[in-house]
Formats: structure tokens, sequence, C-alpha cells
């Protein structure tokens, strides 16, 4: 039960992230490499890994093998740590939204509560894949 919740949980962390994903690169994140605050390899690095993690995830649900679990686990500690490095990088940004610059950069369009969401997600999921592959919880 607490691995369908886990990719609940996941799903929605995922859709948050689309959203940002999707604002970031129409609003030319990819392309501002003077303005952005967010280095394309960060952001895409989080999103391939977060993908590869859950994919893991949906196997590891499947065939029940703990070792998957651990590898989704193991997986989402880097997305974590890049996710944390570009928090910390946006909320300069989030900060300075009252300046006219010329270019704003491309995260300053970023919705607070979909970011705000998208985190507080993420920390549950990694929570619930950590209690998952520990076997707490479990039947």
């Amino acid at each position: 039960m607490m691995g369908i919740a886990a990719l609940i949980t996941w799903l929605l962390t995922a859709a948050g992230g689309f959203v940002l994903l999707g604002t970031w690169v129409a609003k030319g994140g990819a392309r501002q490499s003077t303005t952005t605050h967010l280095p394309p390899p960060v952001v895409f690095g989080h999103f391939l890994l977060a993908v590869a993690g859950l994919i893991v995830w949906v196997v590891y649900l499947v065939a029940d093998s703990d070792a998957l679990a651990w590898i989704a686990f193991a997986l989402l500690v880097p997305v974590a740590l890049l996710g944390f490095t570009m928090l910390a990088r946006w909320l300069p940004v989030y900060r300075d939204r009252a300046s006219a610059a010329q270019e704003p950069p491309a995260e300053r369009h970023f919705p607070v509560a979909v970011v705000g969401g998208h985190g507080v997600f993420a920390v549950a999921t990694v929570v619930l894949v950590l209690l998952t592959a520990l076997g707490v919880g479990g039947s």
C-alpha cells in the first residue's frame, strides 16, 4: 500500500515538475545562458533522473523486487540534491521580482504554488520510497 502511495506522490510531483519545466522552456530558459540561474544540465539531469526513477518504481511495483526499490531510492538521492540546488538558485530570483530587468530569467515566471507543491510532494515521495524500501508498512 505504501508503494502505491509513493507512486501517487511521485506522479503528483511529476505533474508539478512538468509545469515548471514547460514554463522554463517556453520562457526561453534553455536559451538564456546569461540570465537564467538554472543551468540546463541541472534542469534536464533532474528531469531525466526523476523519470528513470519513476520507471524503476513502476517496475518495482509489478515485480516486487527489493533491489528495484533501492535502485529507485538511489536515483531519488541525486534528483533531490539537484532539486534543492535549483530551489536555492531560484529563491533569489523570486525575491528579486520587483526589479525590472531587461530580460528576466525564465524561472521568474514559475508559479509559487507549483514550486511549493512540487517540493512538498517530492519530499513525501522520497520518504515513502525509503520507507517502502526498508519494508515499513509492508504486508
